[in-house]
């Protein structure tokens, strides 16, 4: 019969959270060597308690009448792996050139918007590394001071977010069949154009 030794293992810091246990006795053989001493340590708290707090990556694409709210968007992409969440909110503003703006009105073709936009998704994976994307843009009548549209990206550092947000925007107005109409105080209105939008470019 192997003669078998009480050793007493004690935890600090991120091992004593990943156990949940400062220290516990475990039963070995006496001649047990140091490697196969950590394997047994290892082989009761499995590396996959780890996974547990590192949520896999996910991209979150919202078109909607409904009104957004900026802080809802920010929480989607909050992980406890990332030390950064960068945002983008664009809202109504009350002038266009000397005119007096009440609202804008957006209208989209939803499926066609919901795929260029996991197509912008992947690309942004493809050259930061970054954790989660929301994408949330609403649709129909946007009054002055409310969000349009509201990015948020979370990233190990901020390099990564702040770029990717950009990229996304951008993209998006370029890309993204999302049309906007500006309803004037004056009772009048113009469907507008955004300059980025590849079908409104001349050779």
């Amino acid at each position: 019969m192997v003669q078998q030794s009480q050793v007493t293992v004690l935890y600090f810091a991120r091992s004593a959270e990943l156990a949940g246990v400062r220290s516990e006795t475990i039963s070995v053989p006496q001649q047990i060597k140091s490697l196969k001493l950590w394997e047994e340590i290892e082989s009761r708290h499995p590396r996959e308690s780890t996974s547990a707090v590192e949520d896999k990556p996910k991209d979150i694409i919202k078109i909607t009448s409904e009104k957004l709210s900026v802080d809802e968007v920010s929480q989607l992409v909050i992980s406890p792996v990332c030390g950064a969440v960068s945002l983008f909110v664009g809202t109504t503003r009350n002038n266009f050139e000397g005119k007096k703006v009440v609202s804008l009105e957006y209208e989209a073709y939803v499926p066609m918007a919901e795929s260029e936009v996991r197509k912008i998704c992947v690309a942004v994976r493809q050259q930061w590394p970054v954790r989660h994307i929301a994408v949330c843009h609403r649709l129909g009548l946007v009054p002055v001071t409310d969000a349009s549209v509201v990015i948020a990206v979370s990233s190990a550092h901020r390099a990564a977010s702040l770029e990717a947000v950009k990229y996304i925007i951008d993209t998006l107005k370029a890309n993204v069949p999302i049309w906007k109409k500006e309803l004037y105080e004056e009772e009048t209105s113009s469907w507008k154009r955004n300059k980025e939008c590849f079908w409104t470019k001349k050779d």
